[in-house]
């Protein structure tokens, strides 16, 4: 019998900890636990520190994770809570991510300062993002328009937006949602438009792959389809390498028993792009994100990846 509160590993920003909160609550209804069986542990990692740099620079996406995966691997934490999309495609070994909770809005938002949406922007206007996607992106639609990057939370980007450093900057609308800020966005893309970051808008948790009973603890707040289309759209990334260094975009769909995906890759400044759609069942979710990720690595050709450094 579980008489230590379990303590859930996350980072400190308000968006993690409503991640982290909502694990825990959907753990507490799942098993009636109260609220005092939980202890929300709070790490400062090297990507939060460090906020002038694009994370290419740094090290990328695992400097988001170290400080915490260290603590799972001691024991130290009972298991992690993590936005998918910053998950690196290779974790520590002795890790895994086993649980995806119900996934949120997948779209990006547009936040304009004085214009409603993207194309309204003026010639010569700046954009901030801190996404290689979102600026290649950005730069397809709008190659008339800079592109900046722009790090930092979610607050802290809209306070930069606020006092004109830029004129728009984009963040994903799951996690405006989570915050009860959604109402900030001045548009919100379409996925046919801007197609999102691999496992956009789902909260994974993270745990040690042999700890059978924290795995029978998560296992009823998995969400089947998320997980499905969360396993597909990493296997993706992983077959192209994916990286804060490359320009990746894709997302999968469950219809009943099929699984559909699109992806794409695109040159940092978002002048070549190669597209792909496809679907299978739901088994082989894995199997057709490594396809399509194999098959634009083919199309594209050896000299497509030359600038992603």
């Amino acid at each position: 019998m579980q008489t230590k509160p379990l303590r859930i590993g996350t980072r400190g920003s308000p968006l993690a900890l409503a991640q982290a909160h909502e694990a825990r609550n959907r753990l507490m209804a799942a098993h009636s636990l109260p609220e005092d069986m939980f202890e929300i542990v709070v790490l400062s990692t090297k990507g939060d520190r460090i906020t002038d740099r694009a994370l290419a620079e740094i090290g990328g996406k695992g400097l988001f994770t170290e400080e915490i995966e260290a603590q799972l691997l001691s024991g130290a934490l009972d298991f992690a809570v993590h936005s998918s999309k910053d998950m690196p495609t290779v974790l520590p070994e002795g890790l895994t991510l086993s649980t995806f909770l119900p996934r949120a809005d997948p779209r990006d938002a547009f936040i304009g300062r004085d214009v409603q949406k993207l194309d309204e922007l003026p010639e010569g206007a700046v954009v901030g993002s801190a996404s290689l996607r979102r600026q290649a992106l950005i730069r397809r639609l709008r190659p008339d328009i800079e592109v900046v990057v722009f790090r930092g939370s979610v607050q802290t980007r809209l306070d930069k937006l606020r006092e004109g450093q830029v004129d728009g900057t984009f963040l994903a609308n799951a996690g405006l949602i989570r915050l009860g800020m959604e109402d900030v966005a001045t548009e919100v893309l379409s996925v046919r438009e801007f197609l999102p970051a691999p496992a956009q808008g789902v909260i994974c948790i993270e745990q040690r792959a042999d700890d059978a009973r924290i795995s029978e603890l998560l296992a009823p707040i998995n969400d089947d389809d998320t997980f499905d289309a969360v396993t597909c759209e990493r296997a993706f990334l992983a077959a192209l390498d994916g990286s804060c260094r490359t320009p990746i975009a894709g997302f999968a769909r469950c219809f009943n028993e099929r699984i559909s995906f699109s992806g794409m890759i695109l040159t940092p400044d978002g002048s070549k792009a190669f597209d792909i759609k496809t679907d299978s069942m739901r088994g082989e979710a894995e199997k057709i994100g490594r396809w399509a990720g194999n098959e634009l690595r083919r199309r594209a050709g050896p000299g497509f990846f030359d600038d992603w450094s």
